[in-house]
This record gives structure tokens, sequence and C-alpha cells, in this order.
């Protein structure tokens, strides 16, 4: 099992950033605890050089991590049903179920999206994120359905990896919220970083968050209570649309994090669906788009809000 080796630029929005607090706030996957462990063993440089946990980042400034492979960890492949969308040889589009965690991480190693696809796919995975997640480029909520992209190689990978930073990527969710709307179109522009207390969620943070704009336009108005909305991101930041649209009195529909704390509908987890995704093919540079249509959880609450 190799290390697994992450580059990170600095943007000018992150001037004078603690390296420590930036690189957990551009990496879930590891905590901060772990990334000052891995700072005083020499594992994280800036421009090729040693910093200490204080040292703050300026713009332009290249950090590497050197993340060592997981003791005794094994991921399996797993015989799980995948509802693929479309295939090949460069890329898999799976319209991923609620409930399916996207890879392996604390509490999560089995069952998961990357579990079947290693099933799936063998070794046609994209290395570059590492043993945990290989092909993963970007994800979605463990509760959050719909359509996913998996690459089988790193020039796949790298391609759309570019497109997801420059924010090039189309990408459109239906979400059903509480309260209807009286402007049936409009866009939430506010900045999103972790919670200053509750370090598990996110918040509108002016002060240490990053640009983060949502797009949405009401499907319809549901008997004066409840909205069925269609999300279009600008940037992709972690529960942008959960935190934006609960920012504006319209928190989603069974969302535990960020809603109120009745469930009504005894939903798991949150009403919302990532229906659309297109960007521009890595080996025909065509543009190509892909829908994965509304689950049937999803039909069945429009139907009962709709009575």
């Amino acid at each position: 099992m190799n290390n697994v080796i992450i580059d990170l630029t600095v943007d000018k929005e992150d001037n004078g950033i603690r390296i420590d607090k930036y690189i957990a706030e551009n990496n879930e996957d590891l905590t901060r605890t772990y990334i000052q462990k891995l700072i005083q063993e020499g594992r994280i440089l800036v421009h090729d050089k040693q910093v200490k946990s204080n040292y703050k980042v300026s713009e332009g400034d290249v950090i590497t991590i050197n993340v060592p492979p997981p003791a005794d960890l094994n991921i399996e492949a797993e015989d799980i049903p995948l509802d693929i969308i479309y295939e090949d040889s460069d890329f898999v589009i799976i319209n991923k179920p609620k409930g399916m965690v996207v890879h392996p991480a604390a509490g999560h190693y089995t069952g998961t999206l990357v579990n079947g696809l290693l099933y799936h796919c063998k070794d046609d995975l994209s290395g570059i994120n590492g043993v945990m997640r290989p092909g993963i480029v970007h994800r979605i909520d463990m509760n959050t359905t719909g359509v996913i992209v998996v690459c089988k190689n790193d020039k796949s990978h790298q391609c759309i990896a570019e497109q997801l930073k420059v924010h090039s990527i189309t990408r459109k969710y239906n979400a059903i919220c509480y309260n209807s709307f009286k402007d049936l179109e409009g866009a939430v522009d506010a900045p999103i970083g972790r919670h200053p207390v509750d370090r598990k969620k996110m918040s509108i943070n002016q002060k240490n968050g990053k640009r983060a704009v949502t797009h949405y336009k009401v499907l319809e108005n549901l008997n004066n209570k409840y909205a069925h909305i269609e999300c279009t991101l600008e940037t992709g930041r972690t529960h942008q649309i959960r935190v934006h649209m609960a920012s504006i009195n319209h928190p989603l529909l069974g969302d535990d994090v960020y809603g109120p704390d009745k469930n009504t509908f005894h939903l798991v987890g949150q009403a919302l669906h990532a229906r659309v995704l297109g960007f521009i093919h890595p080996t025909t540079n065509n543009y190509v788009e892909f829908e994965a249509p509304l689950p049937d959880y999803f039909n069945d609450l429009l139907d009962k809000l709709r009575k």
C-alpha cells in the first residue's frame, strides 16, 4: 500500500490562514490533529521545505502532503449492485442510492461505493486519491442520491478535477424544502466554512469561509408550506445547498443537521437529488451530460405534498 501524495495551491482568499487549519478545511479526510502530527514528522512541505504548524499560508504557496498508508487497512472489493448510467474507458457514471457512503472512512469500511467499484472495475480506477478513494473525483453526501462520476485513469481524473476546480462543470440538483417562495428564481452568494463551534457542521462564515454561490429555481410551490426547487451549483462547497437554503429560511426536508428537529415525513436524511452532471469529455473534448431520474421516495413525497 503506497503513500498518498496530496498537492494544494493556496488561493488569494486564503492568505494568512494557519497551514494546519488551511489543510483541514481543504481536505475533509484529514483532521487538524493528524495534520499537526504529519507536520511534526516532516511529511508536509511548502515549496519543498518543512514548516511548523503555526506557519501562515500565502497566495501561491504549493503545499505537498505525504500521507502514510493506514496500518493494517485493506479495502475489500464487494459485489454491490451499481446503477450505472454510462461507462466508457475513461469514467463511469453512477446513480448513487440514498444511504450509501461514497468512500471508506472511519466507521464505514464496507458497503461503500468504492467497495462496489473495486469489484466492478477491478484495477481500472485512477490512483490519484490513493487507496481509500480510487477513482473518486467528487462526492455527494451519504443521504443525497444521484449522479456521480468515477474516473478509470489518472488522465481523466486530472481533466475532470481541473473542471471542478474552475467551476465549469454543470451540476443541477432537485430538492424539497420548507416554505413556499414569492420569488421564483434567485441566488444565494454567501461564503461557507467550518462552523465556529460545531466542527462537524458547515455554516455561512464571512471571515474564514470560501465563496459559495447557489442558483435556485422554483419548480413548484406545494400547499404554501413546501417547495420543489432546482439548484444549480456555481461553486461546490461541502453541504453547500443544505447550508444556503437553510440560511434563507428554506431548509431541506429531512435534513437533521441544518433543518428543524421535527421530521414530519419520517425521511432518512435530506430530500436532495443530484440530477444532472455535465462536463468536457477528457478524450473526445466534447461536452457530455448525464441525468439520474428522481428516486421513488422523492416522487412519493411530492405526491403526498401535493395532496
